[in-house]
């Protein structure tokens, strides 16, 4: 028996056919977090994960309160810190420490690691300084004031990325400092000093005002000084590469760069 459709059963069908075809479209199309591309909106939220972050030292205050406000702003996520000196946090990478980024004092450090990172950016700069005790009670005033045998100076080793810059500036300006004592980042540097155990000691400008009622600092002409870059790259063995990515470019945000800025670094 055969079966003839009227035109307005024609109609009906194909209605109903298109309706069919239509909906499983539809339901491709309601995820809300990806736009046409398939990513996510650039005002997303970061995906939610416990984050571990090696940083350098110098970072320890700035990047305390740089957490908090990523945390604030992304809701289930957790950023947790492991500061030290970028020598050691290498180290810790090539023996495959559980971490997702990486933040160094210098970019030497981070070229050594490219085959355990992300393309690294720089985050922010910044120079250095001599600090001093209170008061300055050794009347310490220029960098060849460190090369007085009655003065107590205290750098960071070689390898340490500010004890490079130290040897750096000081080289360049034929100027012999006998260290008292060699630390192994900066903030022990600055703690030598803070504690009395040294008359001066070199640091980044943002470690001498991390501790303005306990050192002073005497500033280095720029000529004279040298510059330090902190590059921040993802690790390839992180467990959460999405969000660990996510946090690293973050940290070159306004949001980010205003937190860095007050604490006196420069911009990148």
């Amino acid at each position: 028996m055969s079966l003839t459709l009227t035109p307005a059963r024609r109609r009906t069908a194909a209605a109903v056919l298109t309706a069919a075809l239509l909906v499983p479209l539809a339901a491709c199309g309601n995820d809300d977090s990806k736009d046409d591309s398939g990513k996510k909106p650039a005002g997303a939220a970061a995906p939610k994960a416990d984050l571990m972050v090696l940083a350098a030292a110098s970072l320890t205050d700035v990047f305390k309160a740089a957490g908090a406000a990523y945390e604030k702003e992304n809701p289930g996520t957790k950023v947790d810190f492991s500061f030290g000196g970028s020598q050691q946090l290498a180290a810790q990478v090539k023996q495959g420490a559980p971490a997702d980024a990486l933040v160094t004092a210098d970019t030497k450090t981070m070229d050594g690691l490219k085959a355990d990172t992300g393309k690294p950016s720089v985050i922010a700069k910044n120079r250095l300084v001599i600090a001093v005790g209170e008061g300055n009670p050794k009347k310490v005033a220029e960098l060849k004031d460190l090369s007085d045998s009655k003065l107590k100076v205290v750098l960071a080793a070689p390898e340490v990325p500010v004890g490079r810059y130290s040897e750096q500036i000081l080289d360049d300006q034929k100027i012999d400092v006998k260290p008292v004592s060699q630390e192994l980042d900066v903030r022990s540097v600055l703690s030598k000093v803070e504690l009395g155990e040294a008359d001066a000691g070199l640091v980044y400008k943002t470690d001498a005002a991390a501790a303005p009622k306990r050192v002073d600092a005497v500033k280095i002409p720029d000529g004279r000084n040298a510059i330090a870059s902190y590059p921040a790259a993802t690790l390839k063995t992180s467990k959460h590469t999405e969000a660990a990515n996510a946090f690293v470019k973050w940290l070159s945000t306004p949001a980010a760069q205003k937190i860095l800025k007050d604490a006196g670094f420069e911009k990148p």
